[in-house]
């Protein structure tokens, strides 16, 4: 069996129920409950980012584990994906 090496830079690999950023990986907790807390706790922080510990980087991680469980925000995340996509094909057509 030999492992399948995926192209996904953002976003939650379907496979593992991990966080991918970049190279960074983190497994998510299997607890719903516990998920959508980290997730509603993530975004409150970030919105105190002007705290000296805390900061704007919350806000998309904590909007990213929402959308795990989250019907609304992945679709709105997909959305945005799709878009910043078509936004950066656009640019290097130019």
């Amino acid at each position: 069996m030999t492992a399948q090496k995926t192209n996904m830079h953002f976003g939650i690999d379907p496979r593992t129920h991990e966080i991918v950023i970049g190279s960074f990986r983190m497994k998510l907790p299997e607890s719903r409950w516990l998920r959508t807390t980290i997730g509603v706790l993530l975004i409150l922080g970030g919105i105190l980012g002007f705290l000296p510990v805390l900061g704007f980087w919350m806000v998309p991680l904590g909007l990213l584990v929402l959308s795990h469980d989250s019907h609304f925000v992945r679709r709105q995340r997909r959305r945005l994906a799709v878009w910043w996509a078509s936004r950066k094909a656009r640019r290097n057509t130019r």
